[in-house]
Formats: structure tokens, sequence, C-alpha cells
């Protein structure tokens, strides 16, 4: 018997011991990535200013995340580890359809230009101070019909049971999938979100039903297709009042700020005089928006935004999170004196999930 046989057998009798976790581990041993270029000093400054107002109130002051409508966790050892740099930028840069994160790249209507957005990204980096661990992108194989078994037992509480994100993301999003590789689900379902509600699941489901999982995530892009949005030309201030010669609409405010989507429709429908925030980010402003609003980003400077808006006309800002920017932008307008003020309770997915109609952007390829 030849000398490479012998060794042959004998690795092969040695791996009969090895249980498949162990397998697992070994198989699975990541190298590391030399650190992104450094920020500098000025680069920062811009990069922490710009988190702060844009980023920090759902995903928190310190990036400890969950502040509003359930933003991860951007110091998150596992996240940071493995999302630096394009599964940070993307979904920063383009946003998460269907969800309350919009984008902030200027090319989708957002406020930050790509040199910023590749800055934010790079400066969430440097505060965690982790190595980068150097992913496979090839993909990851398993049973479908099993994982989405193993799926619906254990992920839908938090994740939902189409992957819509109930207290956690969505795992079905087209763009999420679309941005991130396999082994950054695999990843993250092995070792959890540090600080986070999500747990590692590496010591409580085998190897491959964490492989089956994330080939079950993966399956949910198949045949799904992203449209692009063309950009439409913002309102002008006077096109920010709406049904100018219309009735005030003397709303009844819950807890002296709040108005439900049915009163709400019912003041349009009345032809009642208003003015409508959408205080998301502009981006997804575009894509769909309640009739007659005007894109008022809650991180804004109010200085130039409330140019064209009188004093003398109910205001009602609605946001997707949500309340959260709403509620934020209704504050900083009542220190400012505007007092005929109001928030929509339910938020902009709430008034669409009511069957009330929003208007969209003008969609590449479809014709109306």
């Amino acid at each position: 018997m030849s000398f490479f046989l012998k060794n042959t057998l004998l690795i092969g009798c040695l791996l009969c011991f090895i249980s498949p976790m162990e397998l697992f581990a070994q198989d699975h041993k990541l190298g590391t990535l030399s650190p992104p270029r450094k920020l500098t000093e000025d680069q920062a400054k811009v990069a922490s200013a710009n988190y702060q107002k844009y980023c920090s109130l759902c995903h928190g002051v310190d990036r400890q995340g969950h502040a509003n409508d359930h933003a991860p966790s951007l110091r998150s050892k596992s996240l940071m580890e493995s999302g630096v740099a394009h599964q940070i930028l993307r979904p920063m840069s383009y946003g998460r359809k269907g969800t309350a994160m919009g984008g902030y790249l200027d090319e989708v209507g957002g406020p930050m230009t790509l040199d910023e957005t590749w800055d934010l990204t790079y400066w969430l980096y440097e505060q965690v101070g982790y190595e980068r661990l150097k992913l496979s992108t090839n993909p990851v194989h398993g049973d479908i019909k099993r994982g989405e078994q193993v799926y619906l037992a254990n992920c839908t509480t938090c994740h939902g049971v189409n992957g819509e994100g109930v207290t956690a993301p969505a795992l079905g999003n087209q763009t999420a999938l679309a941005h991130n590789t396999d082994e950054f689900i695999r990843h993250a379902i092995q070792n959890g979100r540090q600080d986070t509600p999500m747990l590692p699941f590496k010591d409580k489901l085998s190897a491959q039903d964490i492989n089956n999982i994330t080939a079950f995530l993966r399956s949910k892009a198949l045949g799904w297709i992203e449209q692009k949005t063309i950009l439409k030309a913002l309102p002008t201030p006077e096109e920010y009042v709406i049904n100018k010669e219309g009735d005030d609409p003397n709303f009844d405010l819950q807890d002296s700020m709040y108005i439900s989507s049915e009163v709400l429709f019912a003041a349009l429908q009345a032809k009642k005089r208003m003015v409508l925030l959408d205080t998301r980010v502009t981006s997804v402003w575009q894509n769909a928006h309640i009739e007659g609003s005007i894109p008022f980003p809650y991180y804004a400077d109010l200085d130039e935004t409330v140019a064209g808006i009188p004093k003398d006309v109910q205001i009602i800002a609605y946001c997707s999170c949500p309340r959260a920017a709403a509620d934020y932008t209704i504050k900083k307008l009542r220190d400012r004196g505007y007092t005929r003020t109001a928030v929509l309770w339910e938020g902009v997915f709430g008034w669409m999930n009511k069957g009330f109609p929003v208007m969209r952007g003008d969609i590449e390829g479809v014709a109306d």
C-alpha cells in the first residue's frame, strides 16, 4: 500500500471521531482582512456629526441600537466584524424597501454624498475596533424545506413568518438579501448580535440546520425584481399648503399630539386646509407618500425647511417608525412657535395597511 493511500485512510479514520459541530468549526475558521483606510481628523469629525444627525434617532446616540423602530445595534461585534464595508454602506446608501430604513445617498434623494457615506461606514468601524473577518462569498448549501421548518420554529417571533420583521430586522427584504452574502447571514445566525435580543444559535442548532436556514433565506430572493424609481421634482413653497381655500380641520388631538389615519383621511376627502410633512429621508418620499405631503426630513435645518409654511395652518407630520421622526420634528416645530401641529398615530405603514392611498414615484419600466 502506498504511503499516500495509508495516510488518506488514517485521516479518514480520525475524521470518524470528530463531531459534525467540530467539523463545522474547523471548516469555517475565518481569516482576517487588513484594516480599511484611516479617516483624517476632518473626515472623522464630519462622519461623527452625520451619524448624530441622521442615524442616532433610531440606532441610538451611542450606536447601541433599538432606540426606535428596532433599528439594529451598530456596535455589535458579530455585525461589525463581518459588516464592513458593503453590508453597512449599501443599506445606508439605498435603504431597505418596505422598512423604515431609507436611503441616505444623494443619488436616490438622500442628504449625503458617496464620499460621506463611505466615511461614515469607516467611522462606524473605527468606533468598535474589531478586526474584519474574511468571509467567503461562496453560496451556503442546505435543505430549503428543512430550513423553512427550522426558521418557523425558531425565528418567527422576532423576524416574522414571512421574514417581514416584527421586533427585529426583515430577513425577507429584497435589498437585504441582495446586499448580504450567504456567509454573512450564516455568521449572524451562528454568533448572534451581541448586546441585542439576537442570541447565538451555534449551541442550539446543528451546523447543518444553520446551513439549512441560510439556504432557506437565500431562496426568498429568487425571482424578485428590483425596480428603479425615477426621482420626482420636489414641491415648491407655493405647493406646501393643500386645499388653500378649504376650511380648518379642527382636529381633536389624542394626548395633545396625535390623530388617526381615519381622521386624516376624512379631512383630506373633505378638502380641509392643511400642510402634510413627510419626516422620513427624502428618498422614501420618492418611493411612496401621502398625496399632498412635502418631504421634510427630521434631520433638516429648520431655518431652511420652515420657509413657506405659515403658522396659522394645521400641520400634520408622519413617518414610518411609526412616530419617532414625526414626534421629533413636531416637538422642534412647537419650540419654534408652531402650535397648530399633530402627528399621524399609525405612521405611513399603518396608513397603507388600513387601505388608504399613497402616491408613488415614477418607476422605470412600469406603465400606468
